[in-house]
């Protein structure tokens, strides 16, 4: 089975990676530190097992589970015990409390080899253009909000940050452009620029070096021109 780690420990996170890597029928792929880098590569990669902290600072894992269109097998990990009852109503495969030791490991890695999967992944093609995944959940400060993709004119980047223009306003999470561009369907947005990311559907004017959306003018980039026009002409 290919399985990645999310934790935001690094001591939690190398030692479940070292029991993926000593068990014969795991392969590792992938651990992650950060959920939202993470939310990013479950939208783009199949996996068939996750193991997931629930407590992150971020964005925990419940809400990163919530984020899902297709939601593989679930082992989650966490120092709580008062989180089990809620894990379970995920139909989780197991629930570790750290620290965890190799036999408990072993004990829920073999009840996932058997475990079937959730009705939400038998049924939904393992895609960014499921008809399902019409919103993006985004952490900014101390809040989640749930973001239509319907509602988004266009996000800009600045380092680690981006600004993401909506119908209702501006929400500024710390997240790299890089890493919501993934998390977004390909048939509706595209990227225009090293800074700027676009709706289709909300293009108002364009020529050969600009996009108007929302009465704002945003450059087209030079490596971005002739990827844009091509695309442009088959919609």
């Amino acid at each position: 089975m290919k399985c990645i780690a999310i934790d935001d420990e690094p001591f939690a996170l190398d030692l479940i990676t070292g029991y993926i890597e000593k068990t014969p029928f795991l392969e590792f792929i992938e651990g992650f530190t950060n959920p939202f880098k993470a939310m990013a590569f479950l939208f783009e990669i199949p996996v068939d097992l996750v193991f997931l902290d629930i407590s992150m600072p971020e964005l925990s894992g419940i809400e990163l589970l919530k984020s899902l269109v297709v939601v593989p097998r679930i082992i989650f990990t966490t120092a709580y015990a008062e989180y089990g009852a809620e894990s379970y109503e995920f139909n989780a495969v197991d629930y570790l409390l750290k620290p965890v030791k190799y036999d408990r490991f072993l004990k829920a890695v073999n009840k996932a080899k058997n475990y079937p999967m959730s009705k939400k992944e038998d049924t939904i093609k393992h895609d960014r253009v499921a008809q399902d995944n019409t919103f993006v959940l985004i952490k900014s400060g101390s809040q989640l909000f749930r973001v239509a993709h319907d509602d988004i004119f266009y996000i800009e980047g600045c380092g680690n940050y981006i600004t993401i223009y909506t119908k209702s306003g501006k929400i500024m999470p710390l997240l790299p452009l890089n890493d919501i561009v993934k998390m977004l369907p390909v048939q509706m947005f595209i990227r225009i620029h090293k800074s700027y990311i676009i709706s289709f559907k909300h293009i108002e004017l364009i020529d050969k070096t600009k996009v108007v959306i929302n009465k704002t003018p945003l450059p087209i980039g030079i490596t971005y021109r002739e990827h844009f026009s091509r695309i442009i002409k088959m919609k």
